[in-house]
């Protein structure tokens, strides 16, 4: 498909996104990417499953549980 880029940039056919409810644009070596998002912000996500287990200064001390230093 070939488009004219308005003043306002370039539109997507809806049908090219079919199930598609994300994407991220970016511009790598002169090629404008337009790529699906799976899933939301991995971010966002922390902290939804912690794991539980008998520790209670996980907080202050988590690289001596992650790496094993200090």
């Amino acid at each position: 498909m070939r488009t004219k880029v308005s003043k306002e940039g370039v539109l997507i056919p809806k049908n090219l996104l079919e199930g598609i409810d994300e994407v991220d644009i970016r511009k790598e070596d002169g090629t404008i990417l337009v790529v699906p998002v799976n899933g939301s912000d991995p971010i966002l996500e922390l902290g939804k499953h912690p794991i539980t287990i008998d520790v209670t200064d996980a907080s202050e001390k988590h690289d001596l549980y992650l790496y094993g230093k200090q």
